[in-house]
């Protein structure tokens, strides 16, 4: 049980922390520049846990397997980081901005997940949706 839900906790406790980080980047540092360095650190501890986790590992030979989902993630990424440090710029509530493209991500991803994927869609998640439409709606009023 504990490894199937470690990961999303992590994942909650990282993306709490993205959203607070995100919305105290100084505003006088252009958020390009902000971005850039978020994966300079980003990558210099990836690569250090690489070789912590992976006694013996050969990197170089880890990036000859990379097909072109890596290579779009590093652009989709960068996305996520402006989109977000312009939204907070733009006057977007911290509490308000996440929350709003969470729904909106999940509406999008089950449409996705359908389309590309071939994952059902059931009478739980149309009622998943019309409540995350409900939920935007309330939120931004």
């Amino acid at each position: 049980m504990l490894d199937y839900i470690w990961p999303i906790a992590l994942v909650v406790a990282c993306n709490t922390m993205y959203q607070v980080c995100s919305k105290s980047i100084a505003v006088d540092v252009h958020p390009l520049a902000s971005v850039a360095m978020t994966y300079v650190v980003g990558a210099i501890a990836a690569t250090s846990m690489y070789f912590i986790l992976s006694k013996g590992g050969n990197i170089l030979k880890e990036f000859s397997h990379l097909n072109w989902a890596s290579y779009a993630l590093g652009f989709v990424v960068i996305g996520l980081e402006v989109g977000f440090l312009f939204a907070y710029r733009a006057g977007w509530q911290v509490n308000t901005a996440a929350t709003v493209q969470g729904a909106a991500v999940a509406i999008a991803l089950i449409i996705v997940g359908y389309l590309v994927f071939k994952e059902p869609i059931n009478a739980s998640k149309l009622i998943g949706v019309a409540l995350c439409l409900g939920g935007l709606y309330f939120i931004n009023r």
